[in-house]
């Protein structure tokens, strides 16, 4: 059997156990990397080295290393099913080392800050651009852009914020869960260091927090920040959808310092063509 047709027969059993969250990368990975590159072998084909190599270039055409990590992920997930099933003995895609074809730029490892946005009054037209591009000028989109950069907050940590957690006495957020994108719809879990933090909030934003708190009203579990009645939350695929067409998107982009290439020059010999249609989720 054909590894894409085994791993299509077999998949509910490879991934039994992940979180609801975890399924969409996993699967994207499958069908737009592993089948393409590996679909057409035999399971007992699939080696080390053939591995190493589709590893390798991936990595090449430039994909991040949370896409390159979920591919791999399953693809380890699938071989593991096989060796359950007996076809073969020892899982081949344990890949390892593969992280260091990465290359970190330099004034990342050297002056984190200069990545950062200059001073406040970007930030703020970073948000009024935002507002500007999104569907009906929701002002609400701006106001999650302020609020996450000012307080450090993972978008599913802002779409998981309620009334209760903001302490406006002293000024205080309690991070107790996130709200993230799961199959049919979105759902609350705990945050990413699985346990509760206290997050200052700056005197910039307490009157777009104080407003935020008296338009959601009294109780306790209202949320701080509510999408569109299409979106009701600003979870990853809502936040996405206000930027519209790649225009958009790249209107609104900050200049980034150049970053050396992500490969070794071997691998930049075999590269191959640029893809005409290249992904804009990034």
């Amino acid at each position: 059997m054909k590894l894409g047709e085994y791993g299509d027969t077999n998949m509910d059993l490879a991934l039994r156990g992940l979180e609801l969250r975890t399924l969409d990368p996993y699967l994207a990975g499958w069908r737009t990397r592993v089948a393409p590159a590996l679909g057409h072998l035999p399971v007992r084909m699939i080696t080390n080295g053939v591995i190493d190599r589709t590893v390798q270039n991936w990595i090449a055409d430039d994909h991040s290393r949370s896409t390159v990590k979920n591919t791999i992920a399953v693809l380890v997930r699938v071989m593991e099913q096989t060796v359950r099933d007996g076809i073969i003995k020892i899982n081949s895609a344990h890949v390892t080392g593969w992280q260091k074809l990465y290359k970190q730029a330099g004034d990342e490892l050297l002056d984190p800050r200069s990545l950062a946005l200059p001073d406040w009054e970007t930030l703020v037209q970073l948000a009024d651009a935002l507002v500007a591009a999104s569907h009906n000028q929701f002002r609400g989109w701006g106001d999650v852009v302020l609020f996450a950069a000012c307080t450090a907050a993972r978008i599913g940590e802002v779409s998981g914020c309620r009334v209760g957690d903001v302490d406006t006495t002293r000024w205080i957020w309690t991070v107790r869960r996130q709200t993230t994108p799961a199959p049919g719809g979105l759902t609350d879990k705990g945050t990413k260091g699985k346990r509760a933090r206290k997050v200052p909030i700056i005197e910039e934003i307490h009157p777009l927090v104080a407003q935020r708190i008296l338009s959601a009203g009294p109780a306790p579990d209202a949320r701080l920040f509510t999408g569109t009645r299409r979106t009701h939350l600003h979870g990853r695929p809502a936040r996405r959808n206000p930027l519209g067409r790649r225009r958009n998107r790249s209107r609104l982009r900050t200049p980034a310092p150049p970053r050396p290439t992500a490969h070794r020059p071997d691998m930049v010999r075999r590269r191959r063509s640029p893809d005409p249609h290249p992904a804009t989720h990034r």
